[in-house]
């Protein structure tokens, strides 16, 4: 992935996506040709020497089946957005601006390993299930439905973690732009609803930036 220096992420940021995303996309190349899956991860920092990403796939889904050529790949996302050129404070000075897209990603390259096995996968699920509904006024837990119903469930699925070798994370958030451009951003994403990417521009702009 190309990433100019003032869009590259620091260890804590791309750790933070990590933690914090929802679904990505598994890629492998395969002998039938490449193949793609969207899965929910949780991240375990305790794998290997950079953690690992843990899920599971329908057992009816072919890909697990096939085998990875070479590493796998994981595309996490954060928040994305259009940038219209007319946030930009230095529209009015010389017009010199055009439409961008904001984004927040990470490439997570490793070790695609596949768990048939039912207690690994009851494991996972229940480390998804708790990720997700903390902070609920009523979290829904796996022991809230009848054992012989999850039983049941996790025999259709199989485990999927990749052990981590190397991130490529790219925070393209307005930074190559003058303060009062992105101050410019962060008012316009806020006014189209778009809170949780201006949240993004602001905690990445330089000081003078943020409000």
């Amino acid at each position: 992935m190309y990433i100019p220096a003032h869009f590259a992420a620091d260890e804590a940021s791309v750790e933070r996506l990590l933690a914090g995303h929802g679904a990505a996309d598994l890629v492998t190349a395969t002998p039938r040709g490449l193949m793609a899956t969207p899965l929910p991860f949780v991240y375990d920092p305790g794998v290997g020497e950079r953690g690992a990403l843990l899920g599971h796939m329908a057992r009816n889904n072919e890909h697990w089946r096939l085998p990875a050529l070479g590493e796998a790949l994981v595309i996490v996302r954060g928040p994305d957005a259009y940038v219209s050129p007319s946030w930009y404070a230095t529209k009015a000075e010389h017009g010199r601006v055009v439409p961008t897209w904001n984004y927040v990603t990470a490439h997570v390259y490793g070790d695609l390993v596949i768990h048939d096995d039912e207690r690994w996968v009851e494991d996972v699920v229940r480390r998804l299930t708790d990720h997700h509904e903390a902070g609920r006024a009523r979290p829904w837990s796996v022991d809230d439905a009848p054992p012989g119903y999850i039983a049941g469930q996790l025999r259709a699925v199989v485990g999927v973690e990749v052990v981590i070798k190397r991130v490529e994370a790219k925070f393209k958030l307005s930074q190559n732009r003058p303060a009062r451009d992105i101050a410019g951003v962060i008012a316009g994403l806020e006014a189209d609803g778009r809170t949780d990417a201006a949240a993004a521009v602001r905690e990445h702009a330089p000081q003078a930036a943020r409000r």
